[in-house]
């Protein structure tokens, strides 16, 4: 009797915190991501922040579905995001053509990680339902991650603006419907 009480418990605990697992899971993409940019590994890199985007998709899916949003799962989730849709991106795209610019380069590189956590904070103190706020930092981390793709293709100065204009759009004021 005290082992199924034991395994009934814990079976429950794991299922409250299924989705903040996942969400670390995100994180730990995120950040091995960023340890292969480190390495030059850089399509390695690029796979390992599509692969927490999923994870991403899911914790939320999760917490819906078992009842379990929480205040510190929603402020994890955006502990995680800036890591696997702010830094690692941002890192990814650096290291694949913009460094080329200099200290532009790096400044519009940090400036892409700053707009990207004002938005994550402005988001995590709104009460916005049914709606996002400006880009979510999720999508301007995976088309940014994405355009990484096409480096052979375009011309460097292109990277420098889609990387302005992403910043941007984090921090704008237009509403986009959640789906």
């Amino acid at each position: 009797m005290f082992l199924l009480d034991y395994l009934d418990s814990t079976l429950k605990k794991l299922k409250a915190h299924t989705a903040n697992i996942l969400t670390l899971i995100n994180l730990s993409l995120g950040g091995f991501s960023i340890l292969f940019v480190l390495k030059n590994e850089l399509n390695l890199s690029l796979l390992l922040i599509f692969l927490a985007a999923l994870a991403d998709r899911f914790d939320g899916m999760v917490a819906r579905k078992f009842q379990i949003e929480s205040e510190l799962g929603k402020q994890l989730d955006s502990m995680c995001d800036i890591i696997s849709f702010g830094v690692a991106p941002a890192l990814l795209l650096y290291q694949g053509i913009i460094y080329e610019f200099g200290a532009p380069g790096m400044f519009f590189t940090v400036f892409y990680i700053g707009c990207g956590a004002f938005r994550l904070a402005k988001f995590n103190i709104s009460d916005n339902k049914g709606f996002f706020v400006g880009l979510p930092i999720t999508a301007a981390g995976c088309l940014l991650t994405l355009s990484f793709l096409a480096i052979p293709y375009v011309s460097p100065q292109f990277f420098i603006y889609l990387i302005i204009i992403l910043s941007f759009l984090m921090v704008g004021t237009f509403k986009l419907k959640k789906v």
